[in-house]
């Protein structure tokens, strides 16, 4: 074996994050009695969230301000009448609820267990990612699960990475590999920390970034060819 430490991120890597949010913002925008239009409600929630992720990637945000702002920015542009706070609260309660595996997730983290330590590193809030992900089914495959929130530190920061092998009691970084779907925060985290790299892409997306992984696949199951 190659490897000895697989770091994997959680959400549209392992989980099915797309689903999970449409469940939670679908329930909300019940709970407010609004009409639900997905083309017009969920698209712009969308453009707007990822908008404001990236600005907390490269550190012009806080995650704690996160939390409400993006819905603060939402309501305005779709002038919607509501409390951000009340809808970033109610929001969060249902998407902590919507832990959805994609179907090759347990299979793979089941052929893998017992011959590497495994991490999850995830950027997203401790509440929901507490239930979502340290009480889903495929928690026990993993020695730790960091969610950025609860250390203050989110990928592509390096010393997150740091954080993560140190509680695995691991430092050889030629015997890791960081693997997720995004290469901004993922990859570029892993690949800034100094270890190999796996780019999870399954809509087969153009990189046109200088961001480099070591390999690329587009199924989960293909990740055994590399490891």
């Amino acid at each position: 074996m190659k490897y000895e430490v697989l770091l994997f991120d959680a959400d549209d890597t392992l989980f099915d994050f797309k689903k999970a949010e449409r469940h939670a913002f679908i329930k909300t925008m019940e709970d407010y009695g609004y009409d639900y239009k997905e083309e017009v409600h969920l698209k712009s929630y969308h453009e707007i969230n990822t908008a404001i992720w990236k600005e907390f990637e490269r550190g012009e945000i806080t995650q704690k301000k996160l939390k409400v702002e993006r819905f603060r920015r939402y309501g305005d542009a779709l002038k919607l009448d509501f409390s951000p706070e009340d809808f970033a609260a109610k929001y969060m309660g249902h998407l902590s609820h919507a832990s959805f595996l994609y179907p090759d997730s347990e299979k793979l983290l089941k052929i893998l267990h017992g011959k590497y330590k495994m991490a999850i590193i995830t950027n997203g809030l401790t509440d929901v990612q507490t239930r979502r992900i340290r009480q889903s089914p495929v928690s026990h495959y993993f020695k730790e699960i960091v969610i950025s929130e609860e250390i203050r530190v989110s990928k592509p920061d390096p010393e997150i990475f740091s954080y993560t092998l140190e509680k695995l009691g691991h430092e050889n970084l030629e015997r890791v590999l960081m693997i997720g779907d995004s290469l901004s925060s993922d990859i570029r985290g892993g690949r800034d920390f100094g270890v190999d790299t796996l780019w999870y892409n399954p809509w087969k997306k153009e990189n046109t970034s200088e961001i480099i992984p070591t390999y690329e696949v587009d199924s989960l199951m293909e990740i055994l060819d590399h490891v």
